[in-house]
């Protein structure tokens, strides 16, 4: 390791991305796009079959406060696919784009490789965290590196566990300490006796900087080994996809033989569950308080239903829902009389929401 890092990193100290010597690599929102159209343009069926899927099992009555993927117009593009976001509450098309950060080691760029595949392997599962998040999630952050499963597993253990002991903390116990900078010790020699590229201090440094700096609701650590695994680390347990959704999203393996434990994006199809939830404590300097809000579905309102102080009074005789004739209204807002999905603070939001919302609204299944 260089001697500028051997003087400014420390495992238990904050690094910055300054710091580190990865190469980024920055994809931007028209790029993004071409890879959706491409994407789009070679259809892969298992993907289809399941956005099918989500399009046959209807959306319930009740699923105003509840993760949901509805897709009831339209043919299989993504501004005709909605998803209820996490963070406001609001349902928004997938259409949405984003800006990814690639961080990757020099020798992928001596060997001119693009990062365009890197990002192109797991988009079915960006467009959806993309689509999950109302704020945050304009950038995406992925670090590729060359790990094979366990050290993956070993690696995405030990970020656990910095996170939970000394994520944003001046001090940590000394027992801590010790557990971290040994468990540190022995993923550098593991990573490095199989020549793994970017070495671990480096993945360290990068992953912790952006958790600090950046603040994402996850970060994806990539591995362009055919056989790896790819996993999502999520910073709250509220950003993770929900089970009775996702769990019977395809694996990305391209296998046909593949089965749960085989997939080279690790999506968590089982909740909670079943995802690498960083335990970052909210008190600590790098935390922040999660709150999920419940906002009027029009994107420049400013309303939340639930917070008192910003709470938009409803009146009787309020105007009806432009496609049935009538609305349903609540203390917290006007709720869409058809497809009861979506809520305004008013009237006039309603109609401005209309031109993309009529793209999703329609009755709800009958409950049995």
């Amino acid at each position: 390791m260089p001697a500028m890092h051997k003087r400014n990193y420390s495992v238990l100290s904050q690094p910055s991305l300054s710091m580190s010597e990865l190469i980024c690599k920055t994809l931007d929102h028209d790029a993004t796009d071409m890879l959706i159209d491409k994407w789009l343009e070679h259809r892969n069926d298992a993907y289809w079959e399941w956005f099918q899927g989500v399009r046959e099992r209807k959306h319930a009555a009740n699923a105003l406060r509840r993760q949901v993927i509805v897709w009831n117009k339209g043919e299989f593009v993504p501004e005709n696919i909605f998803c209820r976001t996490v963070d406001t509450g609001r349902l928004i098309p997938l259409d949405r784009t984003w800006t990814t950060h690639v961080y990757h080691h020099r020798s992928m760029q001596d060997r001119k490789l693009s990062m365009m595949p890197v990002v192109y392997t797991m988009l079915p599962e960006l467009m959806l965290l993309r689509g999950m998040h109302d704020h945050g999630c304009d950038d995406v952050y992925i670090i590729v590196t060359d790990m094979k499963r366990q050290e993956m597993d070993d690696v995405t253990e030990y970020f656990k566990l910095v996170c939970r002991h000394a994520f944003g903390r001046k001090n940590c116990k000394p027992s801590m300490e010790n557990q971290i900078q040994y468990d540190h010790m022995r993923l550098s020699h593991t990573l490095l006796r199989q020549r793994r590229t970017p070495c671990f201090p480096q993945i360290d440094l990068a992953f912790r900087a952006i958790l600090y700096e950046k603040k994402p609701p996850f970060i994806i650590l990539f591995s362009h080994q055919t056989t790896s695994y790819s996993q999502i680390l999520f910073t709250h347990p509220s950003f993770v996809p929900a089970e009775d959704i996702f769990f019977d999203f395809p694996s990305g393996c391209p296998n046909p033989c593949c089965n749960d434990d085989c997939e080279m994006i690790r999506f968590p199809r089982r909740g909670v569950e079943g995802a690498a939830i960083l335990p970052i404590k909210a008190r600590g300097r790098g935390g922040r308080k999660i709150k999920a809000r419940e906002m009027c579905n029009w994107i420049d309102c400013g309303t939340c239903f639930n917070e008192v102080s910003h709470c938009a009074e409803s009146s009787e005789g309020s105007q009806s829902s432009i496609d049935s004739g009538e609305a349903s209204i609540a203390v917290s807002g006007l709720v869409c009389s058809k497809c009861r999905l979506v809520k305004y603070c008013s009237p006039e939001h309603q109609k401005k929401d209309w031109e993309e919302h009529r793209r999703v609204c329609a009755k709800p299944a009958a409950s049995n």
